[in-house]
Parts: C-alpha cells; sequence; structure tokens
C-alpha cells in the first residue's frame, strides 16, 4: 500500500477532489480527505483502510467506542467521522415522511418504547405534514422544571414548523396520563398558541399501548 506522499500529484484525493470533483474519490479517498493525515508511523492510507474495514463491518453500529479502538483515531478523529456521517443523514439521506395518522407517529418513535427512563421526543411538522425534524428533548422524570415551553418550541421556531407532536413513554407501562402530563401538556398548548404552533397531539407509549390526547379529547 503506497503512502500518501509516494502517490502521483493528480492521484492525492485532495487534489483529486479539486480536478475531477467529490464522485471520483472511491470511499477509503473520501475518509482520507476527513482525516486529512495519519499519524507517526501510520499513514493516512493504512487508518483510512482500517476504518473503512470497520465501517463495513458495523455500519449502522458504528460509534464512538469502536472507531477509537483503531490506532491512530483518537476521540477527536472518531468525533468528525462520526459528524460527517450524521450530517449526511440528516440532510442528504433523510425521506420525507408524511404523518397521516397515529400509527405514523408510533412508528417513528419506536426506539423509546422500551427505554427504562422517560424520554420526551418532539416531532416537527409543515404544513403539510411531512415531518421536518424528531428530537429527544429531555431525558429523565418529566415535569414542570425540564419541560419548558422555551426549551419545547427554540427548535420548532428554527424550523418554521407549522405543527408540533408531543412524544413521551411511561417505563413503568402504565400509558394512563398523570396529573402532571395534562398539565404539562396545556402548558404546552397555550404557548403553542402564542407562537402560532398547532399542536397535533401529545401521545404516550409505553411498552405495547399508548395514548393519544387528541383521540381522547383532551387538546
Amino acid at each position: 500500500m503506497k503512502k500518501i506522499t509516494e502517490l502521483q500529484e493528480n492521484d492525492k484525493p485532495r487534489e483529486k477532489l479539486a480536478t475531477k470533483g467529490i464522485e471520483a474519490l472511491n470511499s477509503k479517498e473520501l475518509l482520507m480527505v476527513i482525516l486529512g493525515k495519519g499519524i507517526k508511523g501510520r499513514d493516512v492510507t493504512v487508518l483510512a483502510t482500517d476504518i473503512l474495514k470497520l465501517i463495513e463491518k458495523e455500519r449502522e453500529n458504528l460509534t464512538l467506542e469502536k472507531l477509537e479502538k483503531i490506532q491512530g483515531v483518537g476521540k477527536a478523529r472518531a468525533g468528525q467521522i462520526l459528524a460527517s456521517f450524521e450530517l449526511a443523514k440528516r440532510y442528504l439521506l433523510k425521506p420525507e415522511l408524511k404523518i397521516n395518522n397515529t400509527n405514523d407517529v408510533l412508528a417513528l418513535v419506536s426506539d423509546i418504547r422500551n427505554k427504562k427512563q422517560e424520554h420526551f421526543v418532539t416531532v416537527t411538522l409543515t404544513g403539510a405534514s411531512n415531518v421536518i425534524e424528531k428530537r429527544t428533548v429531555f431525558k429523565g422524570t418529566i415535569n414542570y422544571s425540564v419541560v419548558h415551553p422555551r426549551e419545547i418550541f427554540s427548535d420548532a421556531l428554527t424550523d418554521r414548523a407549522a405543527g408540533i407532536i408531543f412524544v413521551h413513554n411511561h417505563p413503568e407501562n402504565d400509558v394512563e396520563p398523570s396529573k402532571t402530563d395534562k398539565k404539562i401538556t396545556k402548558q404546552l398548548c397555550d404557548g403553542a398558541k402564542l407562537l402560532g404552533i398547532q399542536v397535533i397531539d401529545h401521545i404516550i407509549v409505553t411498552k405495547n399501548e399508548h395514548f393519544s390526547f387528541q383521540s381522547e379529547g383532551l387538546l
């Protein structure tokens, strides 16, 4: 395997990108551009090869910890790689999702149904009910001090959202809303009204059940 310094000038990834465009680079060359350089004793071509093998093996299971096990990949570089992937997912690979009913929401938040602590999720929507963004805005015991309209709606305003859906899980598997759940829902609905954002629903999920404030006439 040739070192970066042994490559012809036009074959070096950065120069190749500049002259032929990003599409001309193979996967290893793309990683070389992200990494920039290697470390003493480990050329960037070697690092990129090792990282690519790990990516092909782990795919969606790739983590910071797994990347850091590669010699020459510290926390900063591992973070760069994961951040590059996440940015691509958010802006280039994100399919258009439309919310037509509660089942569509449940499919979107299936990842929190088995969580052992409460997760509060917001789903911002366009006027045509297309998903703009799904965010976990809080983890832990939900109360007034943590679920505050200011925190909830700051991202929704940035998204220029027309509508918003709230979802949180009950790890204890009791799907019925608590008094706090009802008070927080009212507080958030009041805040949304002032901002001109429509609250479509607040859904509580457990492992096997769900409770919809909208379906129950509580919005």
